[in-house]
């Protein structure tokens, strides 16, 4: 039996049917939050690649469940070997587990957590898709997606959260994953798109969001959803944690968004409905690892400086010339780091822990654990990922051809379209509805 499962002992904690049911909504909040973010970044990209960008979210709903079953929640949360990674027999097929066995030290079944951290291990890969959009075949995707979470997110989620990992025992604080998925995945996306490049036309080429309200959707689904994936970090209910880090998500992602809109004001002068959806997307992401460890105050603080230096950032692409297509790396890499690394800053030792952050007393020893955490994280997914990508792309080729990127990839991958425009004309007469079609065909062209 693994160490982390307990038996029902005299002493032992007792299941909590409170705790239990809390966590199994906050499971199905995170589960809500990759359907999200297919919304979110559906509308981003333009309509010839709308379907694509929904199953690159859709299928990680599939693959990564069944990984997570057979073997990966063993390897990032069964008995540690070498504070790198973890494996219990117990684990594999999740087949040596009791129905009412609880995890090490909370009132919540084994299942429940297992259950919980896979709605993770599925939205972390289906993060990295946005920095893809337009141009990956769909199946070197699935095989990057099965060879991604095996190779690097199990390891890391690990490190940062398994009993034993290094940097859970070093003490860096990532209350719900801004190293572990949020860094993770920005770091993933940069290093795939240094080996497969950059689309036809980009920064020549109008390569504008084809539908703005899917997006606002999006967004607001993943705001509810993050509910759950914070609050539910904490494991429970009984001492008030999960309350803070459940009001803390809610003002940083409201700061994030209004610094953000103020941003565009000032450099572009609009208030822009992407610009909305971004901002709070980033200050959810920044919250996520020092939500549990701030005030409500730090948390204004955080999503102030998330919403604008992620703003910022999203801009970097065009200097530097690598072509992030929906800003995973502007806002969930950056996002992320600024939250890693700001824990060590406002940390007031009063909330999940007495680590305390240099504006607190505490100098700058937490800040020092937290950098640690950003770089190892951030250089381990680069790099791996980068040698994922590349292996692919010399084998089986991670992009479609030229000729079907400009033709549209959800018509070649998936012999669909998002769009039926053959009824535009409804009713009208054929004369009409011939009239209307070079103006479909015009914007097909400007939006696509």
């Amino acid at each position: 039996m693994a160490p982390a499962i307990t038996t029902l002992a005299a002493d032992a904690p007792e299941l909590s049917a409170a705790n239990t049911g809390f966590m199994l909504i906050c499971s199905a909040l995170v589960m809500l939050m990759t359907p999200a973010l297919a919304f979110f970044y559906g509308g981003m990209v333009r309509v010839k690649s709308t379907l694509n960008m929904l199953m690159m979210s859709f299928i990680s709903l599939g693959i990564v469940t069944i990984l997570w079953v057979l073997f990966g929640f063993s390897l990032a949360f069964g008995t540690d070997s070498g504070s790198i990674i973890g494996w219990s027999s117990d684990y594999v097929g999740l087949s040596g587990i009791g129905v009412t066995e609880l995890w090490d030290g909370y009132t919540i079944p084994v299942y429940v957590f297992a259950v919980f951290q896979l709605m993770f291990a599925i939205l972390t890969p289906a993060l990295i898709s946005g920095a893809l959009a337009d141009r990956v075949k769909f199946t070197a995707w699935a095989l990057f997606i099965t060879l991604w979470v095996t190779v690097v997110y199990f390891p890391v989620a690990h490190w940062v959260w398994g009993a034993g990992g290094w940097l859970f025992e070093m003490g860096v604080i990532d209350f719900a994953g801004g190293t572990a998925v949020h860094i993770n995945a920005g770091a993933a996306a940069l290093g795939v798109i240094l080996v497969i490049g950059k689309r036809v036309g980009f920064k020549k080429d109008p390569m504008r969001p084809h539908s703005l309200p899917l997006v606002m959707l999006g967004a607001g689904l993943l705001w509810f959803g993050w509910f759950g994936f914070n609050a539910g970090s904490w494991l429970g209910n009984d001492d008030g944690v999960g309350a803070v880090m459940f009001v803390n998500t809610q003002v940083a992602t409201a700061a994030a968004m209004l610094a953000w809109l103020a941003y565009e004001k000032v450099r572009h002068g609009s208030f822009t409905t992407l610009g909305a959806a971004s901002g709070a997307v980033a200050g959810l992401v920044a919250i996520t690892p020092s939500g549990g460890a701030v005030s409500p105050l730090g948390a204004i603080a955080i999503g102030v400086i998330a919403g604008l230096l992620c703003a910022m950032a999203v801009g970097l692409k065009y200097k530097f010339g690598y072509d992030d297509s929906l800003d995973v790396i502007g806002v969930h890499l950056v996002g992320g780091v600024l939250g890693s690394l700001l824990v060590g800053l406002f940390a007031t030792g009063g909330v999940q822990s007495d680590a305390k952050g240099l504006f607190y007393g505490g100098g700058l020893d937490q800040l020092g654990k937290q950098a640690v955490g950003v770089v190892a994280v951030l250089a381990y997914s680069l790099i791996a990922s980068a040698i994922l990508a590349l292996l692919i792309d010399k084998t089986m080729g991670m992009r479609v051809s030229e000729d079907d990127e400009v033709s549209g990839i959800d018509q070649v991958e998936h012999a669909e379209t998002a769009y039926d425009f053959s009824g535009a004309g409804g009713g009208a007469s054929s004369r009409s509805t011939a009239a209307l079609a070079p103006a479909v065909t015009e914007n097909k062209k400007v939006d696509a």
